[in-house]
Formats: structure tokens, C-alpha cells, sequence
């Protein structure tokens, strides 16, 4: 992730928006839910989504602003600001009074790949605090129904037979869709030849069209490719097998080489540095009980993901991890595009 905010694990639809209707309601009947802290801002909230509408990004962010209105009784609105990777919306949260009142439901993209892709970024790490993660989820290595590798030892003995010959599709430069793919070619000790896209549907179209041998897209974005048999799935970027595709192995199961992998696309959310401590803690408190109720939990599993679980200072030292991993990454590959 990501100029622009591809790395989704879902779109929404009318049934989407029926059930985050259907979850709002239930958020309002549910005064068993453990209050959080006594803290809450000062007045009408807005949530600042560095990304289209539509995407993860976007459901997380009206997800938590539907849980945390009837809470509060204060308005809570979201509101969309797209550009630059995500990081023209991660500039105003950062810009914003840190008193509550602005937050921003973040991704992978601009709150830890974006420091070392981009040349001139706007913000620094330490200009945005980490409250909490919602979900995280895995990607997916597929290939054309045509290419003999049916493994990604066989992939990677391919890859190996032709260095530098083997295209893959991406959803564009530094997105999780093409970093995904550098670090298992890094580990690998390969080389393929990168044809990026802008997103995911003309990537797949080339991918479909034979054009490319293979791409690693957002799991719930090309399920239905892998389920009708037009690409075949060799393993999934996360720790463990996804629920979706019990029978796909993670990728870390497949080679020695590639026991260290693992790649989550993953939201959460954020505030602005100066954000008091009792702010922080408490609204860690509200995500936490937002993550365990069931039906955001089916959610999740729709989606494809998994939550996030942890108080504040663990998902700080994860997005400390995330940053410095990635930037490891685009070091080695020689990324490096300007933010605008």
C-alpha cells in the first residue's frame, strides 16, 4: 500500500452497508459492552480515512465511528481523504488539535512503507501515535491456470531457469502487491520482471490474459478467480493458513528459504503527537471491546482477516517493526518515488 489505497481485503456493496446498519443498531442495544475509561473528547469527532471509500480502510473507519457514536453520544463522522499514498490524509490528522476530537483509521501503506518509498515525505513516525490495530490479513501468490508451477519451489525453480525473464503484475510501485512479491524474491535469491498496475482489476486482467505468470493480490480480491480455476493459489503471505483457503500453504511452509515470510496487510488506529495518555489508553479500550463482539469478529472472518489484539505500546512496537522491516525491503530493491 500504497499510491492509491489498493491493499483492501474487501469492497463494499449494498449487503455491506446493510450489515454496518444491522452493527450500528446492535452497538446501541449492547449496554453489557465494558466501558472504557472515563475520557472522551471534547466534542464532534471525525475519523480521517487516508483512502477511497470502499475499501477495508474505509469499513474500518466507519466500523469504529459506528461503535464509538452511541458510546460517546457525540457525533463521530468519517471522512475520506485521499492522495498521495495516504499520506495527504495522514498530513491533516497529523496537523489536527490533539485533544481527541481528529483521529485516522490508517493502513500498512502510509504509516510504515510510505517512510522509506517516498523521497519527500510530509510527516515523520514520531508525529502520529498508535492507539490500536483492527485487522490484518493475508495476500495471496496465484499464477495463470497455464504455468506449469503448481508449487512455489516449482515457481521459484522457474524463476531460477529465468532470471529476470518471469513477469509478475502488481497494483502498482511499492504497494504491498509488489512489495510482497520483492521480499519472496529476495529470500529467494531470484529475479522477475515487475509490470505494475494501476490496481487490482487491470492487474488481474493481465495475469487472466497470460501476459504475466504471476502476481500476489489481496486475498479477498481474487478469491473468486481462485475459485473458479482461472489462477491457481501456491501459498498465502501470512504466519498461518487462512480460513478461506484451508488447503492453500502458507508461504513460510513451502521452501527453507522462505521460513521467515510473512506479509499482512493490516488498519488500525491513530492520533496526533500530544495526544494525552488517558485518550490513548481509553480509546484502545473502546477498539478492544469493538474487536471482541461477534458480529465484528464474522466480520473479520468475511474479509478474510483476522483482529488485532494488544494495548497501545504493543501496536506501536508493531508499527516500529512494520516500518523498519519495509524499509529493509525497498533499501535492497532500490524504491524510491516521490510522495505527490
Amino acid at each position: 500500500m500504497l499510491p492509491p489505497n489498493n491493499d483492501v481485503l474487501g469492497k463494499e456493496n449494498m449487503t455491506d452497508i446493510t450489515r454496518r446498519a444491522a452493527l450500528a443498531t446492535s452497538l446501541i442495544a449492547l449496554p453489557g459492552l465494558a466501558r472504557a475509561q472515563a475520557w472522551r473528547p471534547p466534542g464532534p469527532t471525525r475519523i480521517i480515512v487516508p483512502a477511497a471509500a470502499g475499501g477495508t480502510t474505509d469499513i474500518m473507519g466507519r466500523l469504529v465511528a459506528q461503535f464509538l457514536h452511541p458510546r460517546w453520544n457525540i457525533p463521530v463522522v468519517v471522512e475520506n481523504r485521499t492522495g498521495a499514498g495516504g499520506t495527504i490524509g495522514s498530513l491533516e490528522m497529523v496537523r489536527s488539535r490533539p485533544d481527541g476530537t481528529t483521529l485516522m483509521l490508517g493502513n500498512i501503506g502510509p504509516q510504515a512503507i510510505a517512510y522509506s518509498l517516498f523521497r519527500n515525505m510530509p510527516y515523520r513516525p514520531d508525529q502520529i501515535i498508535p492507539i490500536a490495530g483492527t485487522i490484518a490479513g493475508p495476500n495471496v501468490l496465484v499464477v495463470n491456470k497455464d504455468v506449469p508451477a503448481r508449487t512455489v519451489a516449482e515457481l521459484a525453480a522457474m524463476l531460477r531457469a529465468q532470471p529476470g525473464r518471469v513477469p509478475y503484475a502488481s497494483t502498482g510501485v511499492g504497494q504491498s502487491t509488489h512489495l510482497s512479491p520483492v521480499l519472496m524474491l529476495q529470500m529467494l535469491n531470484a529475479e522477475a520482471i515487475h509490470v505494475p498496475h494501476r490496481g487490482s482489476a487491470p492487474a488481474q486482467i493481465d495475469l487472466l490474459g497470460g501476459n504475466v505468470s504471476f502476481m500476489i493480490d489481496n486475498l479477498t480480491g481474487i478469491a473468486g478467480h481462485i475459485q473458479s480455476g482461472a489462477v491457481r493459489a501456491l501459498a498465502v503471505t501470512s504466519k498461518e493458513r487462512s480460513a478461506l483457503l484451508p488447503d492453500v500453504p502458507a508461504m513460510r511452509e513451502t521452501m527453507p528459504e522462505l521460513a521467515e515470510y510473512e506479509v499482512n496487510t493490516w488498519f488500525g488506529l491513530f492520533g496526533p503527537a500530544g495526544l494525552p495518555a488517558a485518550a490513548v489508553n481509553s480509546l484502545n479500550a473502546e477498539i478492544a471491546a469493538m474487536v471482541a463482539m461477534p458480529e465484528t469478529q464474522r466480520r473479520f472472518t468475511e474479509l478474510g482477516g483476522f483482529p488485532m489484539h494488544g494495548n497501545a505500546d504493543a501496536f506501536a512496537a508493531f508499527v516500529r517493526s512494520e516500518i523498519a522491516k519495509w524499509a529493509e525491503v525497498i533499501r535492497k530493491e532500490g524504491l524510491n518515488v516521490d510522495a505527490g
